[in-house]
This record gives structure tokens, C-alpha cells and sequence, in this order.
């Protein structure tokens, strides 16, 4: 998921200096919505294994 977040973060920079606003836009804000969802996922996986009894990485 961070993979494609970075992908999209990518493509949005590369449109941007070749002045495709609005792909540029687009890409950002999939890349902003992926990095959140990365992050919860993220969260929740910890918390899932600190509640199992192993200690978080």
C-alpha cells in the first residue's frame, strides 16, 4: 500500500513540472487518501499483536 502511495506521489510530482494540474490533483490526493489508510492499517496491525502478547516490532 506505501508502494502505491509513493507510486501516485510520483506521478503527481512528474505532472505537476510538466503542468498537467489537474492529473497532478488527482494523483496527490490518491496518493494523501493510500498514505492514511497505510498508516491505520499500520496502527492496527501493531495493536493486534500487542494485544496477542507479542510486543510490537
Amino acid at each position: 500500500m506505501l508502494g502505491w502511495a509513493l507510486a501516485f506521489l510520483i506521478i503527481a510530482l512528474i505532472a505537476g513540472v510538466l503542468g498537467f494540474g489537474g492529473i497532478a490533483g488527482a494523483s496527490a490526493g490518491i496518493a494523501q487518501f493510500l498514505f492514511v489508510v497505510f498508516v491505520v492499517l499500520f496502527i492496527v496491525a501493531m495493536i493486534a499483536r500487542a494485544v496477542r502478547g507479542r510486543p510490537p516490532l
